[in-house]
């Protein structure tokens, strides 16, 4: 009982140590993010608080943070420079298009549309992880250096900063330096919830040593006052119009959130399910239009610190959501003294662990999907979050439809004297049997397939002279298509008229319903193994097509 104690208080006291280490990221952040999307910040602090609670009841990732991101702060940028109306006008509209993004989230929940996200594949999800952390990382150097450097896409970011060595400052850089050492000293302390102690210190330092005055930026005055969504500004007219601006948002808060929460969970051994989070993504949504926040998802710089900071259970977002509040409360006045390299490193350090190549290394150890897993992370660098996770998912699809289109078609034979089969290619103690040929597409049947591969295998057995019998193993086809079955009966009436007997063996339940609706007469040359198959065409039988075949 004692041990017991003693574990659930020292995971309890990681919860708190992660909880403070991301409050005291949150805050700054939120207030670069409202400065992204050109909104008073008490918009994106809101939206931090109750993304994070709302998170805690219905999420299941004890590493997600949910809070405002850079990359949905960059839509909402652009979506409110297009809006019309005065500042008052846009914000309602703007409120109602994260109410829509929530709803649509929920909505995708309820129809079980989670299952779509399993077209984002491993490889893709960790080439996501490391291209995101990257551009992260790059896109926190201006504050770093001191420079004010357009936030363009990465490339041209790079080469602006480049460009722009002669201003580095060189008291900001120290600032940003020293950060850095003393973050990777304090992660060698896991108990010290190191990036909030970091952030405290570069405010003291600030005040101390009057780091404006050298050139060190800060964040500047925080404005904390609370407002509530002006609904009555938003005329139901508006409402479609407001639907072009919420798919990109949608889909860029499900592809960071999910591939942040996935990847997180992927490298702890854990299970999360995109149904269960595409409706805590969509409750914190409805939650922050409520508040009059801003859009929020999991982001991956916050949920790394969550993770570096050894996070336990979904408490770390509950007692982050306070942490930040009780900041808000009594500590606005000394965060707009917070010095912005400082906070740069504290991103810096939460995403250096994304890094780690042996992921990457292990693909191209396996000689598989490594291309994939580089072209989503080389896509996110070049070409931003959105962009790059459809290049990556694209290609991901173009391998799989590569894979399942490819015809390979493999010559059976049987081990010994039991009940195996085996492909001969494979197993040099496999041994054929006289007059008779077995087969097996490698792939399930499909419309892009079916053809190429029942054309392959059937000049394949026309070139056989010997085989008087003839069994094709279906076992890779759980179900097929009206194209994939016109192609089967084809198939059929081709070798048939060859005066070869056909026998189809592990025909599944659902391939035989199928069968018996459009050619009945074919359920007799169907067996549940290739022993039965064998042991069939072993018997005198006719050769002659079957009657509901395909001529």
């Amino acid at each position: 009982m004692a041990t017991r104690r003693k574990v659930g208080t020292r995971v309890g006291n990681r919860n708190w140590i992660a909880g403070l280490s991301v409050a005291g990221l949150m805050l700054p952040e939120a207030v670069a993010y409202a400065g992204i999307a050109g909104i008073a910040p008490q918009h994106a602090v809101v939206a931090a608080i109750v993304g994070c609670l709302t998170y805690s009841i219905f999420g299941r990732s004890r590493f997600a943070i949910v809070s405002p991101t850079s990359s949905s702060a960059a839509i909402l940028a652009a979506t409110m420079a297009t809006l019309p109306g005065s500042m008052t006008d846009k914000m309602a509209l703007a409120t109602v298009i994260v109410a829509l993004t929530g709803v649509l989230f929920v909505t995708a929940s309820l129809l079980r549309l989670g299952n779509l996200a399993g077209f984002i594949s491993r490889p893709v999800l960790r080439g996501f992880a490391l291209g995101l952390a990257i551009a992260i990382i790059i896109r926190q150097l201006p504050a770093v250096t001191g420079v004010d450097v357009p936030a363009t896409d990465i490339i041209h970011q790079v080469a602006a900063l480049l460009a722009a060595f002669p201003q580095w400052n060189a008291a900001s850089i120290t600032v940003g330096l020293v950060a850095l050492a003393a973050l990777l000293l304090l992660r060698r302390v896991p108990f010290l919830p190191g990036a909030f102690l970091v952030l405290c210190a570069g405010i003291s330092a600030s005040r101390l040593l009057d780091l404006p005055s050298h050139g060190v930026g800060v964040v500047g005055p925080l404005s904390v006052a609370l407002t509530w969504p002006s609904w009555s500004l938003v005329q139901w007219s508006q409402l479609r119009q407001l639907v072009p601006y919420t798919l990109p948002l949608v889909l860029i808060l499900f592809a960071e959130s999910w591939g942040t929460i996935r990847s997180l969970s992927l490298r702890h051994g854990e299970t999360v399910t995109a149904n269960r989070e595409l409706l805590a993504l969509g409750a914190a949504n409805v939650a922050s239009a409520v508040a009059q926040g801003m859009p929020v998802g999991a982001g991956f710089s916050a949920g790394s610190a969550a993770e570096a900071a050894g996070a336990e259970s979904r408490m770390t977002a509950f007692i982050a959501a306070i942490g930040l509040a009780v900041l808000v409360i009594v500590g606005a006045g000394l965060v707009e003294s917070l010095p912005e390299p400082a906070l740069a490193a504290v991103v810096i350090v939460a995403l250096a662990h994304a890094l780690d190549p042996r992921p990457l290394l292990r693909l191209w150890k396996l000689k598989h999907d490594v291309v994939i897993a580089l072209a989503a992370a080389v896509g996110v660098i070049a070409f931003g979050v959105v962009n790059g996770i459809t290049i990556a998912v694209a290609l991901s699809l173009a391998v799989l439809l590569h894979r399942l289109a490819t015809p390979y078609v493999a010559t059976l034979g049987r081990l010994g004297q039991g009940h195996d089969f085996v492909d001969i290619a494979r197993h040099s103690d496999a041994e054929t049997i006289p007059g008779i040929s077995i087969w097996r597409p490698a792939q399930p049947l499909f419309f892009a397939n079916a053809d190429a591969i029942l054309t392959e295998t059937a000049a394949r057995i026309g070139r056989d002279q010997t085989a008087r019998a003839i069994i094709v193993s279906l076992e890779e086809s759980f179900d097929l298509d009206s194209t994939a079955l016109d192609a089967l009966l084809e198939f059929d009436t081709l070798v048939r008229a060859q005066n070869k007997r056909v026998q189809y063996a592990r025909v599944h339940d659902r391939v035989r319903d199928l069968i018996a609706l459009a050619a009945p007469a074919l359920l007799s040359y169907l067996s549940y193994s290739v022993d039965d198959a064998v042991a069939a065409v072993s018997q005198p039988g006719s050769t002659t097509p079957l009657p509901g075949a395909v001529q």
